[in-house]
């Protein structure tokens, strides 16, 4: 074998991550899986969970010791300079690829800013790091930027993976469950866990380039088998499972199987699932999903206005939300709500009412987000060709001449009041408790919790600043 052991390394501290930190780093895993019989021995850490090794020292002596190949994954945007000072420090006499979406659309900055990365594997990353561990020469290898002789090559793009042919995660890599910890308390005992049943998604949202990979590449969508997908839920130990397709219920009909054969197979978990509107049209389909455990319904509502929903290209209308939820609040789900704020023509009275309107939806819990463009985003020549739009070249934030980005940070901080009010909160602790998303043991172990995570957030804000000047 070419490498003895390798590294998988998520770099990401708790808390860079916000509430996604209670989900493993689902696409390291693949990674890991898919390189583990082709080295010695390969080692999973995620810094999220290692307090020890987030010292960059500590693990750098762990790396020396241990590691002959790095594979870290930068994924993503936030904190990104942090991030690239701390891999910048680990050593540089050891193999170091670098792959994950943030490291695709950062290639040339990663090389720059860290001389010690050896390579960056661009896109979907499974047969890439197959052939590097198997020793196949760099110069041979689809969708890899590599360094030789002082200057970057870029090979061609890689042809997009065949889905059927990719293992799904070994889970007996991990060195920890996944939970929900807030400042270092353990807030529930619930665990989680990631199950991706698809790829790609049918639907050509104008705004959404989540269904590109940052090569801008498009996958078709493609069913995973069902028996290969209850294997993998079979075999998970976690309480809740996130399934991570762009929307779960494209196929209704492979949807009820599923159903089904969690029912048949005696699967008692909790399913977290994204999904769109169109879901409503199909009440047997809705039953038998409430029957085999799905609880929380992620679905991408986007705007109140019939004018932004066909900007957007959607495919439905402000009357056709309405009537979909009519349906979908007779069911015991947890309903939450992606809108979009600082839509072109959009005033800041309309920006406001999305909190308004997902009241009248009776949606449990809402998040929002200025318009922002990715590399590709189709929306990016229509911002680009009208007058007073502009977006950032960081972070892509779309903004105008009339509602600059402060004047849009205060209409967010509107649309989270007016929906968040006490009410509202205690409103989505009530239905939580009423789907038994959570049990009532689990509610206790929460409730007890609530003191220390207090005096956590105290010491935390008393003692754990630096004083004005103190080294």
């Amino acid at each position: 074998m070419k490498y003895n052991h390798a590294l998988a390394l998520n770099p990401y501290f708790r808390d860079t991550t916000s509430t996604m930190g209670i989900f493993p780093p689902t696409g390291l895993e693949y990674i890991a899986t898919n390189m583990k019989d082709l080295v010695g021995k390969v080692t999973l850490l995620d810094l999220r969970y290692e307090a020890e090794y987030q010292d960059v020292e500590v693990l750098s002596d762990f790396i020396k010791k241990e590691i002959d190949l790095l594979c870290i994954s930068i994924t993503w945007s936030s904190r990104f300079d942090a991030l690239c000072d701390y891999i910048r420090k680990l050593p540089d006499e050891v193999t170091t690829v670098a792959g994950g979406y943030k490291a695709t659309l950062e290639v040339e900055n990663l090389f720059a800013r860290c001389p010690n990365i050896d390579m960056v594997v661009r896109g979907e990353g499974e047969e890439t790091i197959r052939e590097i561990v198997s020793g196949v020469p760099l110069a041979d290898i689809a969708g890899l930027s590599y360094r030789e002789n002082g200057r970057v090559i870029h090979n061609a793009n890689r042809v997009l993976p065949d889905v059927l042919r990719i293992p799904f995660p070994d889970r007996s890599l991990r060195r920890h469950d996944y939970c929900l910890i807030q400042n270092g308390v353990k807030i529930t005992n619930l665990t989680f866990d990631t199950v991706l049943a698809s790829r790609g998604c049918p639907f050509n949202c104008k705004f959404c380039t989540f269904n590109l990979n940052p090569l801008g590449q498009k996958r078709k969508y493609t069913e995973r088998p069902l028996e290969s997908v209850i294997e993998e839920i079979r075999a998970i130990t976690a309480d809740v499972i996130m399934f991570s397709d762009d929307n779960f219920f494209t196929n209704p009909e492979r949807s009820k199987k599923l159903c089904d054969l969690i029912l048949a197979n005696k699967i008692r978990k909790k399913f977290i699932v994204q999904t769109r509107i169109e879901i409503a049209r199909d009440e047997e389909l809705l039953q038998k999903a409430e029957k085999a455990g799905f609880k929380i319904f992620l679905i991408g509502i986007e705007s109140p206005h019939d004018k932004i929903l066909k900007q957007f290209n959607k495919g439905f209308t402000q009357r056709q939300i309405r009537e979909a939820f009519k349906v979908l609040n007779r069911y015991n789900f947890f309903i939450h709500g992606y809108f979009i704020y600082g839509n072109i023509g959009e005033t800041a009275e309309e920006m406001v009412y999305i909190a308004q309107f997902a009241k009248e939806l009776k949606l449990d819990s809402i998040s929002f987000q200025k318009l922002r463009l990715e590399k590709f985003s189709p929306m990016k020549e229509l911002i680009e060709n009208t007058p007073g739009y502009h977006y950032t070249a960081t972070h892509g934030s779309v903004y105008s001449d009339q509602y600059g980005l402060k004047d849009l940070k205060r209409i967010r901080n509107r649309i989270r009041s007016e929906f968040y009010t006490p009410w509202r909160i205690w409103q989505m602790l009530r239905k939580i408790y009423k789907i038994q998303l959570i049990t009532t043991s689990e509610l206790m172990f929460t409730l007890a919790r609530v003191p220390e995570l207090l005096f956590a957030v105290l010491k935390k804000e008393f003692f754990g600043k630096k004083r004005p000047g103190k080294s």
